[in-house]
C-alpha cells in the first residue's frame, strides 16, 4: 500500500429512496462542501440539492456503471492531492448494487481514507416491514434475467438459513416470483416491497405463488423483495443412524468406513457415532 500524498478523504453519502425528509443534515452539508462530487445521475442529483436548497460548490462529475472503471483514476488522483470527494447514487446507499465498490476499494488499496454517512437503505428497510425473521439475513443483489440461470440461482436459497434480500425490475417481478414458487414451493413466505418511503408505497406479503398471481397483474416501481429463510428439517435420529451403520457392517462394510459416510450424510460427528455403535454393540 502506498502513503497517501495528501488529505483527501472519500465520502459515501446515503441519499433518500423517495422522501426528501430523509436526507440528513450531514448529507446536506456535504453536499455544499464537497471538493468534488461523483453523481450516478447528475440530472438527479442537481433536483435533490435544489430540493434540499443546497449550492453545489465542488466540481460535478457523473459516475455510474458503464464509467466506473474509467474515472477511477481521476478521482483517485484529486483525492491524493487532498479534496474531498462525495459519492452518491440515484437513492440509497453507495455500492450496495450502485456503483462505489470498485471505488472504495481502489481507495483501501491506496490508503486513502475512506467514511459513510449513514442513511436510507432500501435493503434494511424492506427487511424491517416484511415481518420476516431479520436477527439474520442476507442480500442477493438481482436475480439473472435468463430464466434457466434464475432458477438455477434460486434453487442455491432453497436451504438458506437466512432471509434474504434482493431487487427486481417491475417488469421482471411476475417472472421471477413464479420462477421463485417453482422451484421454492408457492408456500415459501416474502414480501414484495414497493416504492418505498415514497407516496404510492406498498408491502405485499404472501406466500411465493399467491405473490407471483398478485405480480401478474401489473406492479410498478421500485422493487425489494425479501424471500424468508428456509425452516429448518429435523435430522435423523441417532438410533436410525447406528441402525444404518449397522447394517452396512452386516452386509461386509468395515466399520470405521461406515460409520464415517454416514455420519458425513447425516451432518453430525463420525467419532460420536463410531463410539455410539461400538458402545451399543
Amino acid at each position: 500500500m502506498r502513503p497517501v500524498s495528501g488529505s483527501g478523504r472519500l465520502v459515501l453519502a446515503a441519499t433518500p429512496l423517495g422522501d426528501i425528509r430523509d436526507a440528513s443534515p450531514r448529507l446536506v452539508d456535504a453536499l455544499g462542501t464537497a471538493d468534488l462530487v461523483a453523481a450516478e445521475d447528475t440530472r438527479r442529483l442537481r433536483s435533490l440539492a435544489a430540493a434540499l436548497d443546497v449550492t453545489l460548490s465542488g466540481r460535478v462529475i457523473s459516475f455510474y456503471d458503464q464509467v466506473e472503471t474509467s474515472r477511477l483514476p481521476g478521482l483517485v488522483q484529486a483525492l491524493h492531492a487532498g479534496q474531498t470527494v462525495l459519492l452518491v447514487t440515484d437513492a440509497g446507499m453507495p455500492s450496495v448494487s450502485d456503483p462505489g465498490y470498485r471505488l472504495v476499494a481502489a481507495c483501501v488499496a491506496e490508503g486513502i481514507t475512506v467514511t459513510c454517512l449513514p442513511g436510507p437503505s432500501a435493503v434494511t428497510t424492506a427487511l424491517a416491514v416484511s415481518g420476516l425473521p431479520s436477527d439474520r439475513f442476507c442480500f442477493e443483489g438481482f436475480p439473472p434475467r435468463k430464466q434457466g440461470e434464475r432458477q438455477r440461482w434460486f434453487a442455491a436459497l432453497a436451504s438458506e438459513p437466512r432471509t434474504c434480500v434482493f431487487f427486481e425490475s417491475p417488469h421482471r417481478l411476475a417472472a421471477t416470483l413464479a420462477d421463485a414458487a417453482a422451484v421454492l414451493g408457492d408456500d415459501r413466505r416474502a414480501a414484495v416491497c414497493r416504492e418505498l418511503t415514497k407516496t404510492y408505497e406498498e408491502v405485499k406479503r404472501g406466500g411465493l405463488g399467491e405473490l407471483a398471481e398478485w405480480a401478474g397483474e401489473g406492479v410498478r416501481g421500485e422493487i425489494t423483495v425479501v424471500l424468508a429463510p428456509a425452516e429448518a428439517r429435523e435430522g435423523p435420529s441417532m438410533e436410525s443412524l447406528i441402525a444404518e451403520v449397522k447394517q452396512r457392517v452386516a452386509d461386509g462394510e468395515r466399520l470405521k468406513s461406515a460409520a464415517a459416510e454416514v455420519a458425513a450424510a447425516a451432518g453430525v460427528s463420525k467419532k460420536a457415532l463410531y463410539d455410539a455403535v461400538v458402545s451399543g454393540a
